[in-house]
């Protein structure tokens, strides 16, 4: 049965999109039949970051307004088997999304077998935000360690109590919290709020950790999932997530300042 999952957060940059292509890199990678959809209109990051801006023939919103084809506007990624982009226009602005247009282009891909829909949502609570989360079942709400973004990623918690299908239909979208730019160093110098005070604002079941590393940025720069760079600690981190996800139990990593041993603290 197919699963909607929305990755969203009140705030802007702290890694919704990075986290969205990761997140279906990794679910694709275990064999899992997945699309990833652009719902912010008029900016179009996740083409981007994930390397096939160049392909991009047909947009989400051409397929809400029947000017092109579903499997037309795919983009099956080259890397990974069973992965699939459908990115969103530049053109056009956040009021080009219906909902009853979001809601047949989720039917159809369902219909088309995929295991999981990964909607990546705009930030803050306008009708992007708002089309992305509305048909979710479940949630992975992306926070950074400072008070203004767990703040309003706490409003996003109450969008999805209230508003969302589930909420009309009086159930539950189950909710999975990300901290994204971690820093146990930062933490211990007052700079960053600590993991435990974030679970206590938010009161829900944290997902992941994904440490301060500059390889998301070039990840992002080469159009690589950063997932992709297993060698480096936020590649291990988004696998550990999806692994988490899926199931498997998974110590959290990254939580804790490094010790460095004898020798690299003689020579670095």
């Amino acid at each position: 049965m197919s699963k909607v999952i929305v990755v969203t957060s009140g705030k802007g940059g702290v890694g919704k999109t990075t986290t969205s292509a990761a997140f279906a890199m990794g679910l694709a990678k275990n064999g899992f039949k997945t699309v990833v959809i652009d719902f912010d209109v008029g900016l179009r990051n996740l083409d981007l970051i994930m390397g096939v801006e160049r392909r991009v023939v047909y947009d989400f919103v051409n397929v809400i307004n029947g000017e092109a084809g579903l499997k037309q506007s795919l983009i099956k990624d080259k890397r990974v088997e069973n992965l699939y982009i459908l990115p969103a226009s530049q053109t056009r602005d956040k009021d080009a999304l219906s909902q009853d247009g979001v809601e047949s282009v989720i039917k159809e891909l369902k219909n088309e077998g995929f295991d999981y829909i990964v909607c990546d949502s705009p930030a803050g609570i306008e009708k992007g935000a708002f089309m992305a989360l509305y048909f979710a079942d479940e949630a992975i709400v992306v926070t950074n360690p400072e008070i203004s973004s767990v703040r309003d990623s706490d409003r996003i918690l109450g969008i999805l109590q209230s508003k969302s299908r589930h909420a009309e239909q009086g159930r539950e979208v189950k909710e999975h919290l990300l901290i994204t730019r971690y820093s146990p160093e930062r933490v211990d110098e007052g700079q960053m709020l600590a993991v435990e005070d974030i679970l206590e604002i938010l009161a829900i079941p944290l997902l992941g950790v994904i440490p301060e590393s500059n390889a998301v940025l070039q990840a992002s720069n080469q159009g690589d999932p950063v997932i992709l760079a297993n060698k480096t600690r936020a590649g291990q981190a988004y696998s550990d997530i999806v692994s988490r996800f899926l199931g498997k139990t998974v110590e959290h990593r990254f939580l804790d300042t490094e010790r460095k041993g004898f020798f690299r603290r003689i020579f670095g």
